[in-house]
């Protein structure tokens, strides 16, 4: 090993490290050490990975890594635990729990022992619904924690994820993704939570105070990253990364809402997105980083683009002539962090030496990176503990919350004549799909691999609940290709059952090593030839929401096999469906999203009866993709109808069924007039409706607000869900649901793009869903 760096580790010649101090007065003092080549080495992110190989379960770090680190070029990294097919990271070459803890403890000890100031890392992590390491805990993907509309328990699962991500010794997550899905066919609509502000927003603060806690340098808390900053979901056609064409008044009030709440919930850093928005590429736009993000949100912390962003300004959106240009346009329009390499660095201190870069730009975009390790605590604790990495990561406990998560999750759509739950005395149940017994396909993007017996599956799940000898399995098809030689099996199996589950939907599994599947016996094969299954995903966006491959004719054989009998289909994928014939012949339909590793669990617990689904939808259903956009918050002057049918969903926001009913009383209002006056000091009305189980089940249901302005100076959506309380009720028990409307209820960004209040007549309406609903009238007068 080359030679330690000599350093005297007093508080005397290292003043910074002196722990009375806040965090701001101890970045300043590091930052009046440092050179300019330090300076810009705190603004580069290289690959984590990439710094160490394996070598008999111990990680040996590269002489280039380790050269970085001696020169001051390195300041963070990311994604040092990450293991998929993208960083060719696998089970056999990947670390466990305890080996990625003592990995980072090898970065760390040599950054604090070798270069010359002993500046620690920042390792930053992927956490979009876990650690995307090998042995961490895998829950459902953001739509479906949406679709739980739990905001608690989505809040408890963010508290585990740290937890298991800063044991390892990752200090920061890209997490959570904040994007208004406008357009579903979109590859990263799994990764949203749907299509709503609101909810988004009530989410954000969760994911915030999940994720941080009660300060950044506790064992269990990580910073936040807010991505992606902004209007990444509007992309044009669904197409990832795409231009963005929409009004500062709709960005304001829909796309930058739940980055406001959550930058006031004390997030601690930002990513800007990929995307342009009327020409400017969020990478360089100063109204949006400079101006909203720090001049009117206050915010503080540091702005870390995406992998590539910056290269696209000089490939892509070409506004940069060169690597240098987009360099410094990135940095002087707020950006403190490049994701994915070194050349930022390399550009920016070329610069610097030239005279092309202010150092005063420089110096703020490393003092927020130096104030944001401090506050994680970096300096007084570096280092991971192994010990506890293997006890805290996939602890039971967390494989808890991933199941009431996924068993929460999953919407009932559909369910003529009480086909669900299937009876406790049902014989022989045929599983049937590409997405029956595929763990990865019910994961989704951003997964690490995973260990053999780690993913309940739904064939799994059914056949723990009912035993093997009562359940037959045929996969079929694969998700993707024409190949029809597993109908056969299936269609037998169909008439030997007394009930038929179909498992169909999507993937977003990237080639994990799997191998194929004998679509006649449904048996694993290893063929040497990869064939991916993905339709879903980041970069895998879709022209239609129709099934994929042959999924569709392998559905209607087997219903004519399986006539008389009870079919149930269940949708498993990151993406609605769109499929008219389903809806028109199959009696029941799940829509389970990615359930996470215990979703098979979930589905079968939910399928018998075990629990009662509680899902709702957090985006809109559309018929056909002819529709898009389909989302709820529509202008009330969007049009009525096509000439082939009407501009409704087939399923609408918020909606889902239950295996009891609900009866709504009147909502009813404390006052039914508010002043301008009483709005401003902060009075409000109370809104309260009661809700009654009639069923003969206990179960839970998901109760939402919307307000309507129904005169505004600015055209406005027809309804905006302004609230929402999830209530478990047994059956005959009342709840007396309330919501409290005030100015923040009422307002909107008026012809001034400034927030306003106008006076005249809001209607509140209360029910199960945005079309299920009761409403009731409050006036806001002049005096």
């Amino acid at each position: 090993m080359t030679e330690r760096t000599t350093t005297t580790d007093t508080n005397t010649e290292k003043p910074w490290l002196d722990a009375a101090l806040t965090a701001e007065e101890r970045a300043k003092l590091l930052l009046a050490a440092m050179t300019p080549r330090e300076k810009a080495g705190q603004l580069i992110q290289p690959f984590g990975w990439m710094t160490y190989s394996r070598h008999e379960g111990k990680a040996e770090l590269t002489e280039n890594f380790k050269e970085q680190v001696r020169q001051g070029d390195v300041g963070s990294l990311y994604g040092t635990l990450r293991a998929d097919p993208w960083t060719g990271v696998t089970l056999e070459t990947g670390l466990s729990p305890a080996e990625g803890a003592e990995a980072v403890n090898e970065i760390q000890r040599y950054a604090v022992e070798y270069s010359r100031l002993g500046i620690p890392l920042l390792i930053g992590e992927e956490c979009s619904h876990g650690h995307m390491a090998i042995g961490a805990t895998v829950y459902p993907v953001p739509l479906a924690i949406g679709s739980t509309w739990n905001v608690d328990l989505y809040r408890e699962m963010c508290r585990a994820v740290a937890a298991e991500t800063r044991v390892q010794g990752g200090a920061a997550t890209y997490s959570p993704v904040l994007d208004v899905v406008r357009d579903p066919r979109w590859g990263r609509t799994e990764e949203c939570f749907g299509e709503d502000p609101f909810l988004i927003g009530e989410m954000a603060v969760a994911s915030v105070e999940g994720l941080q806690g009660e300060s950044l340098d506790a064992e269990n808390s990580v910073a936040a990253t807010l991505k992606h900053f902004v209007g990444y979901g509007s992309s044009e056609g669904g197409r990832n990364a795409g231009p963005v064409s929409m009004g500062w008044r709709e960005l304001i009030e829909t796309d930058l809402y739940p980055f406001e709440r959550a930058v006031k919930a004390g997030a601690a850093s930002v990513m800007p997105a990929y995307n342009e928005i009327d020409g400017v590429p969020c990478t360089t736009n100063e109204r949006l980083l400079d101006g909203i993000l720090r001049g009117e949100w206050g915010f503080d912390g540091p702005v870390i683009t995406d992998c590539g962003a910056i290269d696209m300004l000089a490939s892509g959106h070409d506004t940069a002539e060169d690597g240098e240009d987009a360099a410094l346009q990135s940095l002087r329009a707020g950006i403190d962090m490049e994701m994915s390499g070194v050349m930022f660095g390399r550009h920016l201190l070329a610069a610097f030496e030239g005279g092309r870069l202010e150092p005063e730009v420089l110096d703020a975009a490393a003092l927020r990176v130096l104030k944001l390790k401090f506050r994680l605590g970096l300096f007084e604790r570096p280092y991971a503990d192994a010990q506890r990495a293997a006890e805290v990561i996939g602890c039971d406990k967390h494989v808890g919350i991933a199941r009431q998560l996924a068993a929460e999750s999953v919407v009932l759509l559909k369910n003529d004549a009480g086909v669900l739950p299937l009876p406790d005395n049902i014989g022989k149940v045929a599983v049937i799909g590409p997405n029956a017994d595929r763990g990865y396909n019910q994961l989704g993007d951003y997964t690490s691999p995973q260990p053999e017996g780690s993913v309940t599956t739904v064939l799994r799940g059914l056949s723990e609940r009912l035993g093997e000898e009562r359940v037959l399995y045929a996969p079929g098809c694969r998700i993707r290709g024409e190949s029809r030689e597993g109908f056969a099996r299936a269609t037998e199996i169909a008439a030997q059952a007394d009930a038929v589950v179909l498992v169909m939907g999507g993937s977003s599994a990237r080639d994990f090593g799997e191998g194929t599947i004998d679509l006649r016996t449904g048996a694993s094969m290893v063929t040497g030839e990869a064939i991916s299954d993905m339709d879903c995903g980041e970069g895998i966006d879709r022209m239609s929401l129709e099934l994929s491959g042959v999924q569709l004719d392998l559905i209607r054989e087997v219903h004519a096999a399986a006539a008389g009998k009870p079919i149930v289909v269940v949708y498993i994928g990151g993406r609605p469906v769109a499929e008219p014939w389903v809806e028109e012949h199959i009696p029941a339909l799940l829509q389970a999203w990615y359930p996470g590793q215990e979703g098979g669990h979930a589905v079968a617990d939910i399928l018998l009866g075990d629990v009662n689904p509680s899902g709702r939808l957090t985006i809109s259903i559309p018929k056909h993709v002819g529709q898009l956009p389909v989302h709820y918050r529509g202008k009330r002057s969007r049009g009525k109808r096509y000439l082939e049918d009407n501009s409704k969903p087939r399923y609408p926001f918020g909606y889902g069924l239950s295996y009891t009913s609900f009866d709504y009383s009147q909502p009813t209002l404390s006052a039914s007039r508010l002043s301008l006056e009483q709005l401003t000091a902060g009075e409000k009305v109370t809104v309260s409706v009661q809700v009654t189980n009639t069923g003969q089940r206990a179960g839970a249901e998901t109760v939402q607000l919307y307000v309507s302005d129904v005169v505004s100076a600015v055209t406005r959506p027809a309804n905006e869900l302004k609230g929402f309380q999830k209530v478990e009720l047994k059956p005959g028990e009342t709840a007396n649901i309330e919501f409290q409307i005030g100015a923040e209820q009422l307002r909107y960004i008026g012809p001034d793009y400034t927030p306003v209040v106008e006076p005249g007549l809001f209607r509140l309406k209360v029910g199960r869903n945005v079309e299920d609903i009761r409403s009731t009238d409050l006036i806001v007068g002049e005096e």
